[in-house]
């Protein structure tokens, strides 16, 4: 038996570091545009509204794919919708090369985020089926550190790459690792099949002591009141997250005046913040957890705390000098990834093992859908009024996410 469970907690932590070099790919690509976004609107000729429609369409794309995604990965496991979103978005990330206008930038980020949209829920049903709630949290806290590390590292590589070849040439190289990823996890799963005589198998859902003895129906889960309140946390604070992805480097460029080589050299120093966030918020609600406190209070006091970090970020507006407000928003997003890791794992420790994926699709689908309507008003709130009023929105929705979690009482299994 102890040789056993050696080996499963072996490939379960060989799974998240596939997912989190997965995770990794998925946000550079993504983030791209954030950092090449001056230079892009000067070539094709873009305002600032124009530019938050094609955030827009990357976001309407991701939202419908959030709960397509969410469905395939439960009928499909984790393995191939993994394979099936990184083919897609891959391809979809390298067709931005070709780009002319808003027409054809508005396209391909609409294929963007049909693909990268779906790789969550499947993750996200990988860690849940081979990590125990008391653990799980520090699976989904690797994973979602990557989005810091993606984003830390899309800033340098793209001032690079940008800087020597153009714009065109970083989607290019950007949209072409996501094909590395598929040698690794093809071969992981040869030799769990060898093992488990399955490619997609759960350990930890499959033990009958986290068997459920009467699965709760989709509909009942719908219908919950928990559900629904932990669903608008995660979307409340998921569209700050894309206000900060997408408008936080041209707005150190446009505003404090920073040029393309220096926003490389320094703009990682915030995702790196988000990244130990993620892992130190998951590991320490988990840690909290093993002693005693159980999910619902080990979870919050994780979760209150990181909510008023990220409020903090409203302020970076207002303090003089880049540096000052660089450090306020580290630790602004040091504080929505440690949230995050948290609030993502509290929605797949409520709703039944049958569901996770769809379920937590739908959650990242309202997520995206508050992250589309906010760039309906970023942009004409940016070009008339500047960036101060949007910074302040952002660290509000941290305290409504907060409020919204209270509200939605203990977390526990839905019933």
């Amino acid at each position: 038996m102890p040789t056993r469970w050696t080996r499963q907690e072996r490939f379960a932590w060989a799974l998240v570091a596939l997912l989190f070099a997965g995770s990794v790919v998925n946000y550079l690509d993504r983030a791209v545009l954030g950092v090449v976004m001056p230079q892009i609107r000067r070539d094709l000729g873009l305002t600032n509204q124009q530019y938050g429609w094609a955030v827009d369409a990357f976001l309407v794309a991701y939202m419908v794919s959030y709960i397509l995604g969410g469905r395939m990965a439960d009928r499909l496991g984790c393995r191939r919708s993994v394979i099936l979103t990184t083919v897609f978005w891959s391809l979809a990330g390298i067709a931005h090369t070709f780009v002319r206008g808003l027409g054809t930038l508005s396209l391909v980020r609409a294929l963007l985020g049909l693909g990268e949209a779906g790789f969550y829920p499947a993750a996200m049903r990988g860690a849940a089926g081979w990590f125990p709630p008391k653990d799980r949290a520090k699976a989904v806290g690797m994973f979602l550190s990557a989005l810091s590390v993606g984003t830390l590292l899309t800033p340098p590589l793209v001032a690079w790459v940008t800087l020597r070849w153009g714009w065109r040439a970083s989607f290019l190289v950007t949209g072409c690792l996501g094909f590395l990823l598929l040698p690794p996890w093809l071969l992981l799963h040869r030799r769990i099949r060898r093992v488990y005589g399955a490619p997609d198998p759960e350990p930890a859902a499959a033990d009958p002591a986290g068997r459920e003895a009467d699965p709760v129906p989709l509909r009942r889960v719908l219908a919950a009141r928990k559900y629904w309140f932990l669903l608008g946390a995660r979307a409340f604070s998921d569209g700050a997250w894309f206000f900060y992805l997408f408008w936080m480097p041209g707005y150190f460029q446009e505003v404090r005046g920073l040029s393309l080589a220096r926003v490389g050299s320094l703009l990682w120093i915030p995702y790196l913040a988000a990244g130990i966030g993620a892992i130190l918020g998951a590991w320490a609600s988990s840690a909290l957890i093993h002693r005693g406190f159980g999910l619902d209070r080990g979870r919050k006091a994780v979760l209150l705390p990181s909510a008023l970090l990220c409020a903090l970020g409203g302020t970076a507006c207002f303090v003089p000098g880049y540096p000052l407000a660089l450090a306020i928003l580290s630790l602004a997003l040091f504080g929505h990834q440690s949230w995050a890791s948290n609030i993502h794992t509290a929605i797949s420790e409520v709703t039944p093992p049958a569901h996770v994926a769809v379920l937590y699709g739908i959650t990242g689908a309202c997520g995206t859908l508050m992250g589309a309507l906010g760039q309906l008003v970023i942009g004409p709130v940016v070009d008339s009024t500047g960036y101060d009023p949007v910074f302040v929105g952002a660290g509000l929705m941290y305290v409504t996410a907060a409020g919204l979690l209270l509200a939605a009482g203990r977390i526990e299994p839905i019933r």
